[in-house]
């Protein structure tokens, strides 16, 4: 089988895993008792990142095979995540779970080893690339595209799949049980887990290699610390985790805000196909986000990573601020659509471009360590006080009523508008990498 395409294999199945409940899972956690939660259950992957990638990549480097480490990380994330479908199974459609406290915990373990997988595909594809003499940077686009796909996919199947009464089929109507409102959405993740687990057992080895001793602090990737003594990369740091405030903002309560609209007097409104599909319409920001991170290449080399992150925080301002002033009915749904186009650029412009910043700004004793340190600031620290905070947000202005989660939700995207048009501002005032250093990157 060719190589490129057992990779992205692998790439397909690890993000199909995450596209199955990320998107979606708030509108089961209003109606399973937990709507209160939700912003909690989309920080603890922030909480995990802080400490999980770390200790897997040194269990990578020193005693497991990183794509056999992939595979257990797997096992135990399926594992646990089809617990929590089985707790949702047992309390039954539409009811309230009974162990709240036991699904968090089961939850939380899902997300604690499913987290570093991330980095951990990296590792894998890049260390079979190299062994078998291809060219990364030309062999591993394409490849890392087919997991956004498989997001995308997964996010397609949960919208659209309904168990009831014994039967299975598909349909885009809300007249039934959809997987996006119940605890199918956790089963469909796990089981996608397990088959990940036995299928990295199949992939090349990428054999441990002995390297020289290293500190304990160097190990764990402290030493990228000493970035924020260099004015430029301590500003660049501080506002990546500015901005990874908003990372996981729309990912929580994008598809809750959405299916509020069925509750509206509105007929239109309440009937329209954005408000009984959000899943499926969110999907069309992680098409904007495939298709984006082919666009990056050409905006670095001719605006420099400032003006890239700059359009990527007023994407931001944009995201938000479309959501707050459209509605699923004509035309206000296309300022939906809008929101969802533009994520693309908000997410990759960040994320992307801040790496290759990193990788070129930094020496090569300290790349890995210093991506390390992007991750946690974005990802971990950014991304889990962005979510609590907008969570405390959404529950002043908002409650759940009748399974919807309803309230005043214009001020609140156009508080996260103008949160993201503040560090923006900040940004183009503050950050001025140097211009020998701009000049080498078009």
């Amino acid at each position: 089988m060719n190589l490129k395409f057992r990779l992205s294999l692998m790439n397909f199945l690890e993000f199909a895993v995450w596209g199955a409940y990320l998107t979606c899972m708030g509108n089961y956690l209003g109606i399973a008792g937990l709507g209160t939660q939700i912003s909690w259950f989309y920080a603890l992957q922030g909480i995990v990142s802080i400490f999980m990638p770390t200790i897997m990549g040194i269990v990578a480097d020193k005693y497991i095979q990183p794509q056999r480490l992939l595979g257990l990380c797997h096992l135990v994330a399926g594992g646990a995540m089809l617990f929590c479908w089985y707790m949702g199974f047992s309390a039954g459609f539409g009811n309230e779970l009974s162990n709240k406290g036991l699904f968090v915990a089961m939850y939380t373990l899902s997300v604690a080893f499913y987290m570093p997988t991330l980095a951990l595909t990296n590792t894998a594809a890049f260390t079979i690339l190299k062994n078998n003499g291809l060219d990364t940077i030309k062999a591993f686009p394409p490849i890392r595209v087919l997991g956004t796909i498989g997001f995308i996919i997964t996010m397609w199947f949960v919208n659209c799949a309904v168990w009831e009464d014994g039967a299975f089929f598909f349909t885009l109507s809300d007249n039934a049980h959809k997987f996006q409102y119940t605890y199918m959405q956790f089963f469909v993740s796990g089981i996608l887990s397990l088959i990940l687990f036995l299928y990295c057992f199949t992939l090349p080895q990428c054999k441990i290699e002995k390297k020289e001793a290293q500190s304990f602090a160097e190990s764990i990737g402290l030493n990228a610390f000493k970035l924020f003594k260099t004015k430029k990369m301590a500003l660049f740091f501080i506002f990546s985790t500015l901005l990874g405030m908003s990372l996981q903002v729309t990912n929580g309560y994008a598809g809750p805000f959405i299916t509020s609209f069925k509750g509206s007097a509105d007929v239109l409104i309440s009937s329209s196909f954005a408000a009984n599909n959000a899943t499926l319409l969110t999907s069309i920001s992680q098409v904007s986000e495939a298709i984006c991170i082919l666009m990056i290449p050409f905006f670095l080399r001719r605006y420099g990573i400032k003006i890239v992150m700059l359009i990527a925080m007023f994407a931001w301002v944009l995201r938000f601020g479309f959501f707050g002033t459209g509605n699923p009915a004509m035309p206000g749904v296309i300022l939906f659509i809008l929101s969802c186009v533009v994520y693309g650029v908000a997410f990759d412009f960040f994320n992307v471009s801040g790496a290759m910043f990193v990788d070129q700004e930094c020496d090569t004793s300290i790349k890995a360590s210093a991506q390390g340190l992007f991750m946690l600031m974005t990802n971990g620290l950014g991304a889990t006080v962005g979510t609590l905070a907008a969570g405390e947000i959404v529950n002043h202005f908002c409650k759940w009523e009748n399974g919807f989660l309803v309230g005043d939700w214009q001020s609140c995207w156009f508080i996260f508008s103008a949160y993201a048009f503040v560090v923006a501002i900040s940004f183009a005032l503050i950050f001025h990498p140097d211009k020998k250093k701009k000049k080498r990157n078009v």
